[in-house]
């Protein structure tokens, strides 16, 4: 499961943020301020090369007061309230805001720097209130709501009343309805919630860029692939430490040193550092910020009228509330755990039987279960990473997705980018239509948070009858070159690449007309199914001998390795799925408490993995500390969305290998009923009109050798 970003004007929503004092750096006029003058550049993408860091807070300021004027205006409107003149004339409302937002938060997310890391902090109460502000606008809600009620009069189509719909939501959902005092009480929980899941994330992040395990003798790698090798010699050498290896808790170091270091001490030293992250009781220390935010969050909710946040958030997802979540992922749990403790059982007997006495804990697993998926299937990922140059892999995708709905990819080094390693490129149709710009970003770097993800510049929209292109972007964190060698991805890497151009062409191929429902703003336990639908093209031996070539031969991947990758294909889903799930019941079990939270956030965890009957040889993919999804992101009580949109991409890619895997047909209607519809109409509805029916679970379960 790969971390993504859906969208910022998403988060903002989801989380509600705010604005701050005026004397940051007066020399950023609004003349000279990039952010506040309209974008000179090719498709409008931002001037990444004219943009200071001491442009933000000025920017935020002025777009801020300029989003206010243009709520009052729509608020004192004396024509009486109809769509165009309330809801589609506050859909456009703030695209500055927005616009500076978008920049601004995919900054500290791909580039972030300390000044950039206080702004955010700054700025978050401050953004906070000013959206509180319009959400608790009490002359702009009557005229939306007026709208409302009589929306039958309109004759709005399926678009435009799902428009109405979330924009009359939101504003019950955010507080409309209450009294002066709940208002307040409301305001100053979401400032106080901003702050707290800034400060997390950034904790976090200093934690992994804190820990460096650095080995002076070469004895100790022995096990380790020779590329990881290389790359740790180049990270000691950048730190001035030429001679000796540096290993990290960066994905790309810690988890191959997991998987094959054979000195047991470094793999529980890494394996600490790594599962211990925010909750060493230093100034990183997550604990408290967890308690407080599952805190404020039921407070609010409760304010909102619900029994607990899960239930406030999942309304509005195709999960509709925590029951349904909560059936589904016991469902999968008990054929999963069953598979965990078989897998463990002969992991500890394999220990046995290479001679050690000592039980299996949870830094061993990833390094005997290789060991013996080696032995089972001769299978070394090794010998896979080196037809997986990322540069193969590249133009592999590229093929898929041409050959699924027709577009091409031209770099464009003529237009700005963020970083040095950022590349963009322009997008087109089969009939040579442009259709937007994707900036993509792959190695991981001190400025960069964890994980990947999909996130976008600008949302596409209709202006004046035409479509306005998007720009998106793809922030990963992939194997880094080494010396002569090009990158080599993992297979987990390779699928993780598929995955995140899915969120790119939901992004990418968006053709609604309001910014607000297009790409990426659907419910968040469908927005995995464009992404996940895609990792499965990656497995597909047609697709596989069109890209996967060895590096230095460029032999095709042969067909007795692929099946191989295949015959292994479930070998390990006892941990996967268990891991999985385990973070999926903690999002909840913090979420659906209807009390403020009083138990350390550690302790809880333990109370809550205890009660599921986990096994001590796994811990959740993600402990409390470092749950960044939840603490941090848009996904609280929303990261069993995995799982749920796997449901309907494995049913729904029974209908690609039923019709071929590039079936024009299929793929047009996957295009038309999914990709471009964005959040125009119910979801489960667009699912039906691509598949004919509701999804089943058997391809799930089948795909993940449970059933």
């Amino acid at each position: 499961m790969k971390l993504h970003l859906i969208s910022i004007s998403l988060l903002l929503l989801t989380i509600t943020f705010s604005c701050k004092n005026k004397d940051m750096n007066q020399n950023a006029t609004s003349t000279e301020n990039p952010l506040l003058s309209s974008f000179t550049t090719p498709y409008g993408v931002p001037p990444f090369d004219l943009i200071k860091d001491e442009h933000y807070e000025p920017g935020f300021e002025a777009a801020m007061v300029k989003h206010k004027s243009e709520i009052d205006s729509i608020a004192n409107i004396t024509a009486a309230p109809d769509f165009n003149n309330t809801i589609v004339a506050l859909d456009g409302a703030g695209s500055m805001l927005n616009r500076i937002s978008n920049i601004f938060f995919n900054m500290t997310g791909a580039h972030t720097n300390d000044t950039l890391e206080k702004i955010s902090q700054d700025m978050a109460p401050v953004l906070a209130k000013h959206y509180d502000y319009i959400a608790l606008h009490q002359k702009l809600f009557e005229r939306v709501k007026s709208v409302w009620d009589n929306k039958a009069s309109f004759q709005l189509n399926e678009e435009q009343n799902e428009l109405l719909e979330k924009t009359y939501k939101s504003f019950i959902r955010n507080g409309a309805l209450l009294g002066p005092k709940e208002k307040e009480s409301i305001t100053k929980i979401n400032e106080e919630l901003s702050l707290l899941t800034v400060t997390f994330g950034q904790n976090t992040l200093a934690e992994v860029n804190d820990f460096k395990l650095v080995v002076d003798n070469k004895d100790e790698l022995k096990g380790l692939p020779d590329d990881l090798i290389s790359a740790a010699a180049d990270a000691a050498k950048e730190q001035k430490m030429e001679g000796k290896w540096l290993f990290t808790l960066h994905n790309p170091s810690v988890m191959p040193f997991l998987q094959y270091a054979e000195n047991r001490g470094l793999r529980r030293k890494l394996w600490d550092a790594m599962q211990k992250k925010g909750s060493n009781g230093n100034k990183n220390d997550n604990n408290e910020i967890i308690k407080k935010i599952a805190s404020l969050r039921v407070q609010r909710a409760n304010l909102l009228g619900y029994p607990t946040h899960a239930h406030y958030v999942l309304e509005e997802q195709m999960a509709k509330n925590p029951d349904n979540v909560n059936k589904l992922l016991n469902d999968l749990w008990k054929p999963a755990i069953s598979k965990a403790r078989n897998e463990a059982k002969e992991i500890q007997e394999f220990i046995k039987s290479e001679g050690g006495n000592f039980t299996v804990e949870p830094q061993d697993w990833r390094y005997y279960a290789e060991k013996i998926r080696k032995q089972k299937y001769a299978l070394d990922e090794n010998e896979i990473k080196q037809y997986f140059s990322l540069d193969n892999v590249h133009q592999g995708v590229f093929s898929t997705v041409q050959k699924l709905f027709g577009l091409t990819f031209k770099e464009r080094k003529d237009l700005p980018t963020y970083h040095p390693e950022a590349t963009a490129y322009e997008v087109n149709d089969a009939d040579g239509t442009f259709v937007g710009i994707l900036y993509m970003d792959f190695h991981p770097r001190a400025s960069k948070r964890g994980g990947a993800w999909m996130t976008s510049y600008s949302d596409q929209k209709m202006k004046d009858g035409k479509r306005v292109p998007p720009v998106i972007s793809i922030v990963c964190n992939f194997t880094k070159p080494t010396g002569d060698t090009p990158a080599l991805l993992t297979f987990d890497e390779v699928s993780t690449y598929f995955h995140e151009f899915g969120h790119a062409l939901h992004g990418l191929l968006s053709n609604v007309n309001y910014s607000s429902l297009a790409g990426t703003n659907v419910p968040t336990d469908f927005v995995e199914l464009p992404s996940q639908i895609m990792e499965n093209w990656a497995l597909e031996p047609e697709v596989l001998k069109s890209f996967a070539k060895h590096y230095k031969t460029g032999e095709v991947i042969p067909d007795a390795l692929i099946q191989k990758m295949k015959s292994s294909g479930t070998y390990g889903q006892g941990f996967a799925t268990t891991e999985y799930l385990a973070a999926s019941m903690l999002d909840m079990d913090f979420h659906t408490q209807k009390q403020v939270m009083e138990m350390n956030a550690t302790d809880f965890e333990k109370k809550s993995m205890d009660s599921k009957g986990m096994i001590s040889e796994i811990i959740p993919r993600y402990r409390s500390t470092y749950f960044n999804h939840i603490f941090s992101g848009g996904y609280s009580s929303g990261y069993y969305s995995y799982i749920w949109s796997e449901v309907l991409d494995s049913d729904a890619f029974e209908s690609f290998k039923s019709k071929g895997l590039f079936d024009k047909e299929t793929a047009m209607s996957f295009r038309k009923n999914i990709l471009e519809k964005g959040g125009t109409a119910d979801a489960m509805e667009l699912y039906k009109r691509f598949k004919g029916a509701e999804p089943k679970i058997d391809p799930l379960l089948k795909k993940r050798g449970l059933n």
